[in-house]
């Protein structure tokens, strides 16, 4: 009875990979199919360098959130609870759905996703972002300062 010889009685050394193989081809495909549930976010289109401003010819709804975190509908003052309800009702009657939201820049992030989420849950298709060109807000901090 040899021990390193190839025999029939021999022992085998090589380990078996197939199904180790197998086993990572499954969890694989398990986390390929569950990682995109696990994402939950807003879409948002971001802005890119350069915008054209907001056609005038028609009425648009804006969405505003002062400094304070009180969110208003055009000029009327909504709760965040009940924004999703006023802006179903809203665009109910409305042949777009588009909808801007003008926020101040000291409100959390979380504030505004928050009311985005609800914006989106509204039944919104386009969410636009209001903003202010870089060279006015230069020009408006020269006067401050």
């Amino acid at each position: 009875m040899a021990m390193g010889g190839g025999g029939q009685d021999g022992l085998m050394s090589e380990i078996n990979v197939t199904p180790l193989v197998d086993v990572m081809l499954v969890l694989l495909i398990i986390f390929m199919v569950a990682a995109p549930m696990m994402v939950q976010g807003v879409d948002v289109a971001l802005p890119e360098a350069t915008t054209q401003p907001i056609d005038t010819e028609k009425e648009h709804l804006i969405v505003t959130v002062d400094k304070s975190g009180q969110v208003f509908i055009n000029d009327f003052q909504v709760g965040v609870d009940a924004l999703r309800e006023k802006l179903s009702k809203i665009l109910a009657g409305r042949p777009d759905h588009d909808v801007y939201l003008r926020a101040d820049k000291d409100i959390p992030y979380g504030t505004i996703v928050r009311v985005m989420a609800e914006i989106k849950s509204a039944g919104v298709e386009k969410l636009g972002m209001v903003t202010v060109p870089l060279e006015a807000e230069r020009k408006g901090a020269a006067k401050r300062g």
